[in-house]
């Protein structure tokens, strides 16, 4: 299967269940949008790149080079289809700009290996849990 069709089957049968459960006047519903990956250099106009590995600075100026991933698009039309209120933590695009935001090789235990999918604590996450906070009070 298609991984951006089994993400929608995932996403719509989360809707469904959140149409089918949430009670509004009682209860809110947040949805963090899309974490990417920096494994591609290409991807921010430094083609002979292949991981976030050395990458010690953001991006410069508000969009990504490369665009925005397909499954955002995913993302966004079955959100559309949700009855109930849902909040988008909307984090892709600002996340997309901290390619150098990842632990890299500096995770413990002298990591062997690129990681370029999980967030160095502090940083990035700290930004989502403001942007949750500012929604919530």
């Amino acid at each position: 299967m298609d991984r951006m069709v089994a993400f929608e089957k995932a996403l719509l049968t989360w809707a469904k269940w959140i149409d089918t459960n949430i009670i509004p006047s009682k209860q809110l519903v947040f949805f963090q949008g899309i974490s990417p990956s920096h494994y591609n250099g290409t991807e921010w106009g430094q083609p002979g790149i292949k991981s976030c590995s050395g990458q010690t600075r953001p991006l410069n100026g508000s969009t990504y080079p490369a665009g925005l991933p397909p499954s955002l698009t995913v993302q966004k039309n079955v959100l559309r289809t949700i009855k109930k209120e849902v909040t988008l933590l909307d984090v892709t695009n600002l996340s997309l700009l901290r390619k150098d935001g990842h632990p890299s090789i500096y995770g413990m235990n002298g990591r062997k290996g690129m990681d370029c999918s999980h967030w160095c604590l502090a940083g990035v996450p700290d930004t989502w849990n403001e942007i949750l906070y500012n929604l919530v009070i």
